[in-house]
């Protein structure tokens, strides 16, 4: 099921598809984003969609939205957690899904991800320019709290293996394969936000998926004084959404006039 910003203004405003952290729903994702919606509502209409395999809630979210279940991932967290065979192509066919159904008409533009979705995020991303193919609508993204490496969505076998990428079905804690720079094939090119909260414990993992997994002048970065969740403080929000605009303007989505 597709969670959309629910404002009929919306529908002709360039599209942001939203990715929830891993056992969570998009229903919660969409509360924490309530900041950046409202900074952002006349601007881009936001998009929020669950992952395909169901989860036990995160522990982080269960004092505030223990009682706001079903939940979902897109990857393992848990190593009690098994992973579909399938996975790849389960979780593209739920982006394709959201964007088919969802209501608006403007074109879709960014893919904005936390944690779990975040690291896909940045994955959909790599797709769209290494896997033959792969074209996408995408111009920019957002990565928030996302951790390295970047995994690869290929379900259909198109391309041959590319070093320092993850399997599916492989978890973060496990990967061990790490690029020493960003000058090759596993590197992204599509320009990218990283939020990274200062007081995260994985934020030297989230600097690695900016530094090392994104080419040289492609990624922007923001840091803040916070631990493993969204901004909500005024000023963060605020940053956030700036620097937002200014990869929509940079990457042609809007004008500068706006």
């Amino acid at each position: 099921m597709t969670q959309i910003t629910k404002s009929d203004a919306s529908l002709a405003l360039p599209r942001i598809l939203c990715l929830h952290g891993g056992g969570t729903s998009a229903d919660i994702f969409m509360l924490q984003c309530r900041g950046i919606i409202k900074r952002l509502e006349n601007t881009f209409r936001f998009v929020f969609v669950n992952a395909p395999f169901l989860s036990k809630p995160h522990p982080a979210i269960v004092p505030y939205f223990g009682d706001h279940g079903p939940f979902y991932r897109w990857l393992r967290w848990d190593g009690d957690q098994q992973q579909d065979e399938d996975a790849a192509n389960k979780v593209l066919n739920e982006l394709s899904k959201a964007m088919r159904e969802d209501e608006g008409r403007g074109e879709w533009v960014a893919i904005l991800g936390f944690s779990q979705g975040a690291k896909i995020a940045a994955s959909v991303l790599w797709a769209q320019e290494k896997v033959p193919g792969g074209e996408g609508p995408f111009k920019f993204g957002v990565i928030m709290a996302g951790r390295a490496p970047i995994v690869v969505l290929d379900p259909e076998g198109k391309m041959p293996h590319v070093a320092y990428t993850a399997d599916i079905g492989q978890m973060s804690t496990e990967f061990s394969d790490w690029a020493p720079n960003n000058e090759g094939e596993h590197a992204l090119s599509i320009p990218t936000l990283h939020v990274h909260g200062l007081q995260d414990p994985s934020v030297d993992m989230h600097r690695k998926m900016a530094d090392a997994y994104c080419k040289d002048g492609t990624a922007r970065s923001i840091e803040w004084d916070g631990g493993h969740r969204l901004p909500i403080m005024p000023k963060d929000v605020d940053d956030v959404a700036q620097q937002m605009l200014a990869l929509a303007k940079q990457t042609g989505v809007l004008s500068d006039s706006r």
